[in-house]
């Protein structure tokens, strides 16, 4: 890992004092009702419609990452996948074939959603509830992925490493406000309301050729500057190829700042480790970075989260 923290990018570091004045600034809390689906409740039917205009030819890009199954230095806990019947078990015919998946999937190997439950701070959910109110071992009772229900809104993709001329970010490099905007410019997009923003830093691309690394540790993703910025433009959806965290984190004692930020402040539910190198690449080809996105998580009640396959149209 020293070869990845030597050089790092994340700062400027931030007080949790700093830290927590930027809470406050984009404190959203008492915004929606109902507030379990936050910042969701942005993209209207006008959204979606408008949304579907940005489809012309027809391609279509999925960005889930493939089942993960072996263990890593950025998966130790990998999924599971075994056939629980091989065409021996019910009578013939015909033979059936069946398997089992399951995954501790909020970690960084499995693509997923985080709904407004994963995160507290300072002992409380978004809207104020005291999350040990709300969450119990049978799931939560306020901010549950099935509050949420499909999401289809016009997708726009910040492809920094596009932008900059490189395969992708290193590890622990932090994309600040000034990037948005570069890579709005360059790109030809703005970032506006009830907008999904995917922030692309090349992570899949990276590991593929240098093999994986505990992103835990150092990723590149937002610092806390941007998120003003994303807070102003109404976002209603943040992802990326990481889990959208800088890391190290650049705030002192908060691990995850950009998932408090977003989840815990304003409402915005994330998109964790997807896979966005086709979709650049389809965006490069189109000439454009913006697109109809279709998220469709698992419909799991009391659950803090979902597996999920998210997919552009373009």
């Amino acid at each position: 890992m020293e070869s990845l923290t030597s050089a790092l990018r994340n700062g400027p570091l931030l007080s949790r004092e700093e830290f927590d004045r930027v809470f406050g600034e984009l404190n959203a809390w008492g915004r929606w009702a109902p507030a379990d689906r936050g910042a969701w409740s942005r993209v209207t039917a006008e959204h979606v419609r408008e949304a579907a205009r940005l489809v012309r030819s027809g391609v279509t890009v999925p960005m889930a990452l493939p089942w993960n199954t072996v263990p890593g230095p950025d998966n130790p806990k990998p999924a599971l996948h075994y056939m629980s019947d091989l065409g021996d078990v019910e009578v013939p015919e015909p033979s059936a074939h069946k398997d089992f998946l399951a995954a501790d999937y909020h970690g960084k190997a499995v693509s997923h959603l985080d709904a407004l439950a994963h995160i507290a701070y300072e002992g409380r959910l978004f809207g104020g509830r005291v999350a040990s109110d709300v969450v119990g071992a049978g799931g939560v009772r306020f901010g549950a992925v099935d509050a949420l229900g499909v999401l289809a809104t016009r997708g726009v993709l910040l492809d920094v490493p596009a932008v900059r001329g490189v395969g992708w970010l290193e590890p622990g490099e932090a994309v600040h406000a000034g990037d948005v905007l570069a890579a709005e410019e360059r790109l030809g997009v703005r970032v506006g309301e009830g907008d999904a923003v995917l922030l692309r830093s090349g992570h899949a691309g990276r590991r593929r050729a240098l093999g994986a690394w505990d992103s835990s540790a150092a990723s590149a993703g937002l610092h806390v500057d941007a998120m003003p910025l994303l807070a102003e433009r109404g976002i209603a959806l943040l992802g990326g190829d990481g889990d959208s965290d800088v890391r190290p984190s650049p705030v002192h004692g908060v691990h995850s700042p950009i998932h408090v930020l977003a989840i815990t402040a304003m409402g915005v539910p994330l998109l964790d480790n997807l896979d966005l190198e086709a979709l650049s690449a389809a965006c490069a080809a189109a000439g454009r970075y913006e697109f109809l996105l279709i998220v469709s998580p698992l419909n799991v009640p009391g659950g803090t989260g979902s597996p999920v396959n998210p997919v552009a149209v373009l």
